[in-house]
This record gives structure tokens, C-alpha cells and sequence, in this order.
């Protein structure tokens, strides 16, 4: 089953890129598919993420992750529809 996620971010903004990275190694070892949507685009998602990002959000659970997390983080997501962060 392909996991699907949101990371919540804006341009130019290393943590950001970091995040991405992390995201990049743990598809390696797991099925997953992540949509990057750029925040400053829409008002709402500005106002709830703007100090929080980067922001990882599993679609199925609705569970976020705030920066900062680690691939063990992002691996915790991916196999526990029950934790809570």
C-alpha cells in the first residue's frame, strides 16, 4: 500500500529542502508518494503553517508532523495510524 503525504512548505527555505531530502531517503526503503503545496499560494494554509513549517501531514490519518523530525519521525508516521505527536 503507497502511503500518501503532504509536506507543507514554502520556496527558498532550507528546512524545507531538508525535509524533502529525508523524504527522499526513506522512499528508498518504503512505498510512499508525497505532494509538496507551497503555503504562501493559499491564505488559510499560511495562517495555520507559517511558523511551523516544514510540515508532513499523512493523508489517511490526518496526522501532521512539524519540523523539526527525522527519517525515524517520518518512518513512525508511515507505520502507526494510531500515534499521536
Amino acid at each position: 500500500m503507497i502511503i500518501k503525504l503532504i509536506l507543507y512548505s514554502t520556496s527558498h527555505c532550507h528546512l524545507c529542502e531538508q525535509a524533502e531530502a529525508l523524504l527522499l531517503e526513506v522512499a528508498l526503503e518504503q512505498e510512499l508518494h508525497w505532494e509538496s503545496i507551497e503555503i504562501t499560494d493559499h491564505a488559510i494554509l499560511y495562517e495555520l503553517y507559517e511558523i511551523k513549517i516544514p510540515v508532513l501531514k499523512r493523508l489517511d490519518t490526518d496526522i501532521e508532523i512539524c519540523w523539526p523530525f527525522n527519517e525515524d519521525d517520518i518512518k513512525l508516521l508511515l507505520r502507526d495510524t494510531e500515534i499521536k505527536f
